[in-house]
């Protein structure tokens, strides 16, 4: 997760490399660029594979037990590069803060011309993930699945939208905007296999009655 992407290529090519980055930033667009989440059927193996059993305590639980948000790269923490990845025409200034662009949520189907009106939501949230298995985790890996870049865990959408979702799980909220149901639910599972986080019984019957409609 260091987010240095080496480039051994020809200076003509570099450079266009970064200018298809340039491009995927300042293009207007309807989809967030959250990392493409497993296929509907490679979710449905992962969620068989999952552990199931009754959700654990939130005993001892604390966000700062999640270290969040860390600085990326110069001035850039995690919340600032989502906020460049996720938006249109975003325009950062010398700390890295987002001074102007777009933003599309993708929960519910605004749009946002104000970094503030936008919160970086974990797909897995935080203390669904220490009642899931995370409780054991050091704090090192805690950070890293608060600011994980690699895998569809992190997406910019509505504050009040993301402050509605809370800790709960797909049994308990999803998304308003049923286009995006079939990309949620498979993010979820995606996140869910790759830290070998638990589920319960009402949690993985609505997932995989949304992963049949996909």
């Amino acid at each position: 997760m260091s987010g240095v992407y080496a480039r051994r290529t020809a200076v003509a090519a570099a450079t266009a490399a970064l200018a298809a980055t340039s491009v995927l930033f300042t293009a207007p667009t309807a989809s967030a660029a959250m990392p493409t989440p497993v296929s509907a059927a490679t979710a449905r193996t992962y969620l068989g594979q999952l552990t199931v059993g009754a959700e654990g305590s939130s005993s001892g639980y604390s966000r700062d037990k999640f270290p969040h948000w860390i600085t990326q790269s110069g001035a850039c923490n995690t919340r600032e590069v989502v906020l460049k990845r996720d938006g249109s025409n975003v325009q950062q200034d010398s700390s890295c803060a987002a001074v102007s662009g777009s933003w599309y949520s993708q929960y519910d189907g605004a749009t946002w011309s104000a970094a503030s009106d936008l919160d970086i939501d974990h797909m897995v949230p935080l203390a669904e993930a220490w009642r899931s298995g995370a409780s054991g985790w050091t704090t090192a890996q805690r950070q890293s699945f608060a600011n994980d870049l690699t895998r569809p865990q992190l997406i910019a959408v509505t504050d009040n939208v993301n402050q509605a979702k809370g800790d709960k799980d797909p049994a308990e909220w999803m998304p308003s905007r049923a286009a995006y149901t079939c990309t949620y639910v498979r993010a979820w599972v995606h996140v869910k296999h790759y830290y070998g986080l638990s589920v319960d019984s009402a949690e993985k019957s609505a997932l995989q009655s949304a992963l049949n409609g996909c």
